[in-house]
């Protein structure tokens, strides 16, 4: 750079965009493409584009506004549903069901990573784009916690070993915290906890040791646990443990052993570990009572 050259200021319209809870930034680059992105009465081009702020963009003709605080929802996903917008097969997606399960004045939200069809339990959705990737980062280390209903034959050694991780067709899996909770003959229900969240991880993981998989419960992500939120209900995380969250997110590059961060005072606590033997479902270690939609009893 010249000694006569400004520094860039700014920051990427596509992170800006994400950041406001429009889309996901790579949403945003297909948006600009198609044309849909305007500064003024001109098209943006690039998704690099440098903005101090969004004031003058809109998107489909419709102003943005400026970026709310970032929100967290806990969301029990239920089997059956696709964790996407839509589903060029038209099965049901997360956002059917979120219809009925957010507050009215919940506006957009993305889910943070995934839960596959058949997967259930805890889904995290917010409106930051930022705090999305941050959450999603495997760099970022953050724990999530799975039950899974198997059928097989398995010891506890054999789950003790992937502490060392393994390789699968290729694929290396790094640290798996796996311990058995309930036995009942070739039946058990296996915690299991990871921190890279790979495509299918657990899945592979368990199928890999000839373990069949009938059903796979989130109950933790990081901090924040399933409890006994109902099926297809959702609460939303009080904005101060949000802040808390977001900061030890860039103080530390893991933030298991975080303090407790909770719902509207509703029972989504800290990860911890539960004791094996635990009852044959998702854990339910304490009533959550949220304010909004979505508190089916």
């Amino acid at each position: 750079m010249n000694s006569s050259e400004k520094p860039r200021e700014g920051d990427r319209i596509a992170k800006l965009l994400a950041r406001a809870g429009i889309a996901s930034r790579r949403e945003v680059e297909r948006m600009i493409a198609e044309g849909r992105v305007k500064i003024g009465e001109e098209p943006v081009t690039t998704p690099a584009t440098l903005l101090t702020s969004l004031k003058g963009v809109t998107v489909d003709g419709k102003p943005v506004k400026a970026p709310e605080p970032p929100r967290l929802f806990v969301f029990h996903k239920p089997a059956g549903l696709i964790t996407a917008e839509r589903d060029p097969a038209g099965r049901p997606t997360i956002y059917t069901a979120l219809r009925n399960a957010l507050p009215a004045n919940a506006g957009r939200v993305m889910p943070i990573g995934r839960l596959d069809f058949n997967t259930e339990g805890l889904l995290l959705l917010t409106n930051d784009g930022g705090l999305k990737r941050a959450m999603e980062l495997p760099a970022t280390g953050l724990p999530r916690t799975y039950r899974a209903r198997t059928f097989g034959e398995v010891t506890q050694a054999q789950l003790e070993d992937l502490i060392e991780g393994l390789e699968i067709d290729g694929v290396r899996y790094g640290r798996i915290n796996a311990n058995m909770e309930r036995s009942t003959g070739r039946n058990q229900w296996i915690e299991v906890t990871i921190t890279e969240g790979k495509n299918r991880e657990v899945r592979r993981v368990l199928e890999y040791l000839g373990l069949e998989v009938s059903r796979l419960i989130r109950t933790a992500y990081g901090p924040f646990e399933l409890l006994n939120l109902p099926r297809g209900a959702a609460v939303e995380v009080r904005q101060v443990e949000v802040e808390r969250f977001m900061r030890s997110l860039k103080s530390s590059p893991s933030v298991g052993e975080n303090s407790p961060a909770r719902a509207d005072g509703a029972g989504i606590q800290g990860h911890r570990k539960s004791p094996r033997g635990a009852p044959s479902g998702p854990r339910s270690t304490r009533a959550a009572s949220p304010k909004g939609r979505g508190s089916k009893r």
